[in-house]
């Protein structure tokens, strides 16, 4: 098995550059939120419970993410047929990209070694990548929980809503 959790980036790093289909057939790449600031998150599978509660709180919180400049991407293993349901049934409008052979995943660090269950396999591990306008990483979050991650990522931010 290969270790590739080595790899995750820091503040700092330049953001892997990457263009990936999302679920309205677009090419979305990571140049198109150049000059603003963007959410890459990573998420093991569409349709999930945690994943579909953590797409809910990205999309219960986009308008706000958006007004402060943020710009949401969601990417995950899953074709783009499962992806482009997941988007519909939750009404997810936000870019979700398709990464079935999980070379950003790999990129961002999001892939490696996980453990469920007393096994162990490689897998994508869920996490957050900030990029500032400049194409460069501000936070890097990695093994993130997905119940209660956005209210977390946006005290982060200095995002509160309070």
């Amino acid at each position: 098995m290969t270790d590739t959790t080595q790899h995750r980036l820091q503040p700092g790093d330049t953001a892997p550059a990457f263009t990936l289909q999302d679920q309205e057939g677009r090419p979305v790449s990571l140049r198109d939120s150049a000059g603003k600031h963007t959410i890459v998150y990573f998420y093991p599978a569409a349709s999930t419970p945690g994943c579909t509660t953590q797409a809910c709180d990205f999309r219960d919180s986009l308008a706000s993410l958006t007004a402060a400049g943020y710009v949401v991407l969601g990417i995950s293993p899953d074709p783009i047929g499962k992806i482009i349901r997941f988007a519909e049934q939750e009404g997810l409008t936000f870019p979700l990209l398709s990464d079935e052979d999980h070379a950003v995943a790999e990129a961002y660090g999001a892939w490696g070694e996980k453990k469920n269950y007393g096994r162990t396999f490689e897998g994508l591990i869920r996490s957050t990548i900030v990029v500032g306008p400049d194409g460069k990483v501000t936070h890097a979050q990695y093994n993130v929980k997905a119940t209660g991650h956005v209210a977390r990522l946006r005290r982060t931010l200095g995002l509160d809503e309070a």
